[in-house]
């Protein structure tokens, strides 16, 4: 992850928490989760920032623990949701989650925070975390033009979706599509793969 956009979300992590809060819920990206997911599979929300996804996946039927590599976030997380799971890890390496560890994995608007030249490494590490037959849900948001910063300083990196589908592999794709966030507002790219 672009370190000083990791630094960003741990010490604004009250103000992105809020914003989020007050964001209408990603209700088209939970459709598209109890349509793809394993139900009671076990479940990583990966960049899981205040909680809110990992709340809703367990109160849906998908036990999750949620990683974040922002301290601060990871702070938030646990004081808004005191009985959910929340730890501490980055992408690309995702040290500290063994292969073949969960059924589903969510991968909600994370990648262009990296650095272009590891978003292949990421995406692979994403795959590798699944039991086989497990399920990625994986969106990053589509880039206009060239890698940015925004006034808070997080990165927006652009890259090609060929970098993503490079990474996993031999998955099989099961969406592959961009959208506009019906939460954000955003234009999104989203795929699902499965192990």
């Amino acid at each position: 992850m672009d370190p000083q956009t990791i630094e960003t979300y741990s010490t604004r992590a009250d103000l992105f928490a809020a914003e989020w809060r007050n964001q209408p819920p990603p209700t088209d990206m939970y459709a598209l989760l109890q349509r793809y997911f394993t139900p009671e599979g076990k479940t990583a929300d990966i960049g899981c920032g205040a909680g809110r996804d990992v709340a809703w996946l367990n109160e849906h039927g998908f036990p999750a623990v949620g990683y974040d590599a922002a301290e601060g976030l990871l702070a938030q997380a646990a004081a808004d949701f005191p009985s959910f799971d929340f730890r501490c890890a980055a992408l690309p390496d995702l040290a500290g989650i063994a292969s073949g560890s969960y059924d589903n994995v969510l991968c909600e608007t994370v990648l262009m925070h990296l650095p272009p030249d590891e978003i292949t490494q990421a995406c692979a590490r994403l795959i590798d975390i699944l039991r086989p037959n497990g399920t990625l849900y994986l969106s990053w948001r589509v880039a206009e033009s060239a890698s940015t910063r925004d006034a808070a300083g997080r990165l927006y990196a652009a890259f090609d979706a060929a970098q993503v589908r490079n990474g996993l592999g031999d998955a099989q794709i099961l969406l592959d599509a961009e959208a506009v966030n019906s939460s954000s507002g955003k234009r999104v790219h989203r795929l699902v793969a499965r192990r």
